[in-house]
C-alpha cells in the first residue's frame, strides 16, 4: 500500500498490542507524527487488521472544528449510548465535578460492557484537537485499560511549531500504561520508490526533483504524483519536462492544497514563519534567475543573507526571518533545525537554511495575500540593507514590495541596475528600473532613471523605450540632463528608422541651448553623425573652417573637428600621416566629458583606415569608458563597428564570426538594415570557404528597403565579394559600382571604408575589359598615394599590376608584395603575392612563380584563408607544380601546428595556457583553432575530443 511505506515496524507494533489486548491486556498505543506523515492512513490499516482478527473496532476523528464541543469524540466512539452525557444530573444541586465524575463512571462502564461482547479497537486520529472533557476521559481509560481486552490506539500531532503547543496525552502516565511510536519521514530511497512506481520511465534528474519537492512528506509527495499524473497522456511514463519551479505549471492543484492545509495545522504563527522565510530566500531567485542557488547550498549564489562565516549568515537569516514574522528568534532557530531534520529545508555549506525545491517553496507562498507578502520583501528589503546585504539582492525584494517612498530604495534600485549592466544583464536591470519608477522622486532624478531605462529597452528592440526618453525629454531640469536626454532620444529615433525625427529635434534644441555653446556642439555631433548627409554636413563645415571668415577651431569644438578630420581622410585630402597627427593632438586636448565619446571613437576609426590597429583599439576602449553603461549613445554601435573591423583587418576570422551580431539579421538593436559586424560575416565566410553560409547571411536582408547608410554601402561590398567568390562577376560588379557610386555621392572619394574599385577592377579583368579595369586601379592608386599607408598602397598597386600585365605589371605587384610585408597581418599580402605568382607563370618564370605561389599556400593556411589557399594551389598546379596530396578536411587535413594545439585543447587547457607551454602568442593558437574547426568540421571546443581521433602510431601529422 502506497500510502504505508515504510510504515511496516509501525503496523506490526500494533498487531502484537492487539493480540495483547484480545488476550486480557489493554494498553494505549500512541502513534506520534509530523503533519502529512500518514498517522490517518496507519490508524485506519491498523483498525482493518484488528476487524480482521474479529476485535470491534470503535472510531473517532478529531477536528479543530469540534473541539469545543463536549464530548464531541466520545459521542463518535459509542454513539447513541453516550446521549446520557447530555443528561441533567439525577439530584439536584450536584456540582460540575461531582457531575462530570459521575459521567466518567458511566462511561467507563459503557466500555466494560462492550468489551464483555468482543475485545475492542478503539480508534482516535488527531487527539491534539479532542475537547478537553474527551480527551480527559481517554487519559483515564488509559489508566484502567490494563485489565480489559481493549486496545486504545490513538494519533496525535507532534511537530514543532513556532507557538509551543500544549501537553500531550501520554503526559502523566507511566510509560508502562502507553506505547509510543514516532513516524519518521520517508527516506530517500522510499521516496525514490513511490516516484518510480507512479512514473517509471522518469529520468534520473526528474525523479530527484520529486523526491525533493516531496520533501519526506508522504502527504505532499502523493499530491505532487497526482498533480503531475494529469500530464501524463501516454500511461505511465513521466512527463520529460522539467518539474516547475512554480505551482501555477500544476493542475489540479493538489500539491499547493496539500501545503497550505499544511500550514494551517500548524498554526498562524509558524505560517508567518515558513512564509516569511520562502520571501527572503525568493527575493534574489526571482529577481535574478540565473544566480539562484542550489538547493544544497553549493552553487552559485549571491550573499542574500550576509555574513563573514557560517554562523553569522545563519544569525542573519534567523533574525530577519523572525522581524518579518514577528516571531521569537529562539523558536524560529528551532524551527529551522526541526524542518531541516523532515526534511523540508536543507541547510546548504554557507550555513542558511533554504527550501527543498522552489516548488515548495512557491508552495508556501502561494496561500498568502499580495499585500501581505509585499509587506514582507519591504521588511526584507530593509532589515538585508541595515545587515550589508549585496545590492541586488536588497534591489530584489524591493521589485516585489509596494513603494517605499524613501530616497535610499532608488538608490538601490539603481545602482542594482548598473551592477546587472556591467555583468551582462540588461533585462534584470530593466526590471530594476521600471521598479524604481513606482518610487516617488524629483524630476531630475526620474529623468536620469528615464533615460536609464529607455536605453536599455531601446537596446532590446530599436523602438521599445522612445516613450521613456521622450518623457525624460520632457522633464524639468539642468541643461546638461536635458542634453543627455536629447543624445539618448535622437539615437533611439534613428535606429529605429526615424532619422529625420531625431535631427529635426536636434536642431530645435540647439536654438534653445544658444547660451551654451559647449553644449550645442554635442548636439551637431549627433546629428552628424547620424545624418543621412553626413559628409555634405561635415563639407559644409570643413568650407568655413577653411574660407576667409571661417570660424575659429576652438568655437568648432575637438569633437567636431575630429569629425572634419575624418571627411578629409575619406574625401582624399590629406594622408595617413597628417591625419594620424591632428587627431593625436585633438584627443589630448580637454574636452567636456559629453563629446568624449565623440572623440575618441571617431580618432579610432581614423587611426583603423590609417592601420595603427594597436592605437585604435586603445582609442576604442577608451571611447567605451566614457560611455554611460546605460545611455542611448550614437557612438556606442560604431564603437562595436570598430572592434569588428580591426578583428577582419588582422585577418581574424574566428574573432569576427564570434560577434554576437555576426549571425542575425533584419532589424537589431544598432538600427534596421546590415551592421557591420555582418559585412564583415560575410567576408569571413567566403575567406573561410563557407559560401553557403554566406549566402544564407546575404539572404536575411533585402537591400532595397535597407536605409542608404554606411553599412549599406559595405554590405553592398560584402555580397559583391560573395558573388565573385561565387563564380558571378557580372552580378558582383553591379555590386561594386553600386557601392562606389553610394560612396562617391557623399564625396567619399577614397575607399577606406570599402575598396570598390579594386574589386570592380578585378570584376572587369574576369569579363575581359582590361581598359577599363585599367582606369579604375589607376584612380585608386592616385588615392591611395595621397593616403599612403602600405595596405593601401600595396592594394592598389597589386590590381594596377594585375590590369597592366607584362613585365611592368610584374613590377608593381612585386612593389606591392615589399610594402604589405610591412604593414599589419592580413589577407592583401596573400592577394598580392597570387597575383606577382600568376604573372609570373605568364612570363614563364615558373620556378621563381612556384616559391611565390608557395607562400601564398602557406601563408593562407596560417590564416585560414582557404579562398585564397585554394586559388594559389590552383596556380601551382597550372604551373607545373605537382598538386598537393594531402586533404582539406578531416583530421588528415590538419598541419602539425594544428593537431597539436587542437589536440592541447581537447585535453581542457585553455587558449592563453596553450600559449604559454608552446611559446606562441595567443593570436597565433587562436588563428590555429579556427583553421582546425573549419578542417574537422566543428563549431566549439566541446567537440575536439570526438572530433580529433588518436593519429596511428606509423602516421605521422604533416608538418606546419
Amino acid at each position: 500500500m502506497e500510502a504505508l511505506s515504510e510504515r511496516g515496524d509501525a503496523l506490526r507494533l500494533l498487531a502484537a498490542e492487539a493480540e495483547r489486548a484480545r488476550a486480557g491486556s489493554g494498553r494505549l498505543v500512541l502513534l506520534r507524527g509530523a503533519t502529512g506523515t500518514g498517522r490517518t492512513a496507519l490508524l485506519r490499516a491498523a483498525a482493518e487488521q484488528a476487524a480482521a482478527r474479529d476485535m470491534w473496532v470503535l472510531r473517532a476523528r478529531c477536528t479543530p472544528d469540534s473541539s469545543g464541543t463536549d464530548w464531541g469524540v466520545v459521542h463518535q466512539l459509542f454513539g447513541e449510548d453516550a446521549d446520557f452525557l447530555h443528561e441533567p444530573p439525577a439530584e439536584p444541586g450536584t456540582g460540575r465535578t461531582a457531575h462530570a465524575r459521575t459521567r466518567a463512571a458511566s462511561l467507563w462502564r459503557l466500555l466494560e460492557a462492550y468489551a464483555s461482547e468482543a475485545p475492542l479497537f478503539v480508534a482516535v486520529d488527531d487527539v491534539h484537537a479532542a475537547d478537553p472533557l474527551s480527551r480527559g476521559w481517554l487519559t483515564e481509560a488509559a489508566r484502567r485499560v490494563d485489565g480489559l481486552p481493549v486496545l486504545l490506539v490513538v494519533t496525535e500531532r507532534s511537530q514543532y511549531d513556532i507557538d509551543p503547543p500544549g501537553a500531550g496525552l501520554a503526559r502523566g502516565l507511566s510509560p508502562a500504561l502507553v506505547r509510543t511510536h514516532t513516524l519518521a519521514p520517508l527516506s530517500g530511497a522510499a521516496a525514490t520508490g513511490l516516484v518510480r512506481a507512479a512514473f517509471p520511465g522518469a529520468a534520473p534528474g526528474r525523479v530527484a526533483d520529486c523526491v525533493r519537492a516531496g520533501a519526506g512528506n508522504p502527504l505532499l509527495l502523493h499530491a505532487l504524483l497526482d498533480d503531475l499524473s494529469s500530464w501524463d497522456t501516454a500511461g505511465g511514463s513521466a512527463p520529460q519536462a522539467p518539474l516547475p519551479d512554480t505551482c501555477a505549471a500544476l493542475y489540479p492543484g493538489g500539491y499547493p492544497d496539500a501545503v497550505s492545509w499544511w500550514l494551517a495545522g500548524a498554526g498562524g504563527s509558524t505560517a508567518r514563519v515558513a512564509r516569511s522565510l520562502a520571501v527572503l530566500e525568493s527575493g534574489d531567485a526571482d529577481a535574478v534567475p540565473a544566480r539562484t542557488p542550489s538547493a544544497d547550498g553549493t552553487g552559485p549564489a549571491r550573499d542574500w543573507c550576509p555574513g563573514g562565516c557560517p554562523a553569522e549568515r545563519l544569525a542573519t537569516q534567523i533574525r530577519i526571518t523572525a522581524t518579518m514574522a514577528r516571531a521569537d528568534p529562539a523558536r524560529v532557530a528551532g524551527w529551522l533545525t526541526a524542518m531541516t531534520r523532515l526534511g523540508l529545508l536543507h541547510q546548504g555549506a554557507d550555513g542558511l537554511h533554504r527550501y527543498a525545491h522552489p516548488l515548495l517553496r512557491d508552495a508556501v507562498l502561494s496561500g498568502w495575500a499580495g499585500g501581505r507578502r509585499r509587506a514582507a520583501h519591504r521588511t526584507a528589503a530593509e532589515e538585508l540593507m541595515r545587515g550589508g546585504a549585496e545590492v541586488a539582492v536588497v534591489a530584489g525584494h524591493l521589485s516585489h514590495a509596494s513603494a517605499v517612498a524613501e530616497p535610499w530604495a532608488v538608490d538601490v534600485l539603481v545602482e542594482a541596475a548598473a551592477d546587472e549592466v556591467r555583468v551582462g544583464r540588461p533585462r534584470c536591470a530593466v526590471a530594476f528600473l521600471r521598479r524604481a519608477l513606482d518610487e516617488p522622486m524629483a524630476p531630475v532624478r526620474r529623468a536620469s532613471v528615464l533615460i536609464q531605462l529607455g536605453s536599455l529597452e531601446c537596446a532590446e528592440y530599436p523602438s521599445g523605450g522612445i516613450a521613456r526618453l521622450t518623457e525624460a525629454v520632457r522633464l524639468p531640469g539642468g541643461s546638461r540632463d536635458l542634453v543627455r536626454a536629447m543624445v539618448a532620444l535622437a539615437t533611439a529615433l534613428a535606429r529605429s528608422g526615424e532619422t529625420r525625427a531625431a535631427l529635426r529635434m536636434l536642431r530645435e534644441e540647439e536654438h534653445r541651448l544658444a547660451d551654451r555653446p559647449e553644449l550645442v556642439r554635442t548636439l551637431r555631433a549627433v546629428a552628424v553623425l547620424m545624418s543621412d548627409e553626413e559628409l555634405g554636413a561635415l563639407r559644409k563645415e570643413y568650407r568655413r573652417r577653411a574660407g576667409p571668415d571661417g570660424d575659429a577651431p576652438d568655437l568648432l569644438g575637438a569633437a567636431h573637428r575630429m569629425l572634419i578630420v575624418r571627411y578629409e581622410a575619406t574625401a582624399g585630402l590629406i594622408s595617413s600621416r597628417d591625419a594620424m597627427a591632428q587627431i593625436r593632438a585633438l584627443v589630448e586636448e580637454p574636452a567636456d566629458p559629453l563629446a568624449e565619446p565623440f572623440l575618441f571613437g571617431t580618432a579610432a576609426v581614423v587611426a583603423q583606415w590609417a592601420d595603427e590597429l594597436d592605437e585604435a583599439e586603445r582609442l576604442v576602449r577608451r571611447a567605451l569608458d566614457t560611455l554611460d553603461s546605460f545611455l542611448m549613445h550614437p557612438m556606442h554601435h560604431l564603437l562595436l563597428d570598430v572592434r569588428v573591423d580591426l578583428a577582419a583587418a588582422r585577418a581574424d576570422f574566428g574573432a569576427v564570426l564570434a560577434d554576437p551580431r555576426a549571425r542575425s539579421s533584419g532589424s537589431g538593436p544598432s538600427g534596421p538594415g546590415p551592421t557591420s559586424a555582418h559585412t564583415q560575416a560575410v567576408i569571413a565566410l567566403v575567406e573561410t570557404g563557407r559560401l553557403e553560409e554566406a549566402t544564407r547571411l546575404v539572404d536575411g536582408f533585402d537591400l532595397r528597403t535597407a536605409p542608404d547608410s554606411w553599412r549599406t554601402h559595405r554590405f553592398l561590398y560584402a555580397r559583391g565579394t560573395l558573388r565573385a567568390a561565387a563564380g558571378d562577376p557580372a552580378g558582383a560588379l553591379d555590386d561594386f559600382l553600386e557601392c562606389g557610386r553610394r560612396q562617391t555621392a557623399r564625396e567619399a572619394l577614397r575607399s577606406v571604408v570599402a575598396p570598390w574599385r579594386v574589386a570592380a577592377a578585378e570584376c572587369r579583368l574576369a569579363l575581359g575589359r582590361p581598359r577599363e579595369a585599367l582606369a579604375l586601379a589607376e584612380e585608386e592608386l592616385r588615392l591611395a598615394e595621397v593616403w599612403d599607408t602600405p595596405r593601401v598602397r600595396g592594394r592598389a598597386l597589386r590590381v594596377l599590376g594585375e590590369a597592366t600585365g607584362g613585365r611592368h605589371g610584374l613590377e608593381l605587384t612585386g612593389a606591392a608584395v615589399g610594402l604589405l610585408r610591412d604593414g599589419p597581418v592580413g589577407t592583401e599580402l596573400v592577394s598580392a603575392l597570387i597575383a606577382h605568382g600568376r604573372l609570373l607563370n605568364d612570363l614563364g618564370e615558373r620556378s621563381r612563380a612556384r616559391g611565390t605561389l608557395r607562400e601564398a599556400v602557406e601563408r593562407a593556411e596560417r590564416l585560414g584563408a582557404v579562398r585564397l589557399r585554394t586559388v594559389a594551389e590552383e596556380l601551382l598546379h597550372v604551373g607545373g607544380a605537382r598538386r598537393a596530396g594531402a586533404p582539406r578536411t578531416g583530421p588528415a587535413a590538419l598541419t602539425g601546428s594544428e593537431r597539436r594545439i587542437a589536440g592541447l585543447a581537447a585535453e581542457g587547457r585553455t587558449n592563453a595556457e596553450i600559449a604559454a607551454s608552446l611559446h606562441l602568442a595567443r593570436r597565433t593558437v587562436e588563428t590555429h583553432l579556427t583553421a582546425a574547426y573549419r578542417k574537422l568540421g566543428i563549431n566549439r571546443r566541446t567537440e575536439l575530443p570526438t572530433a580529433l581521433p588518436q593519429a596511428p602510431p606509423d602516421t605521422p601529422a604533416r608538418s606546419a
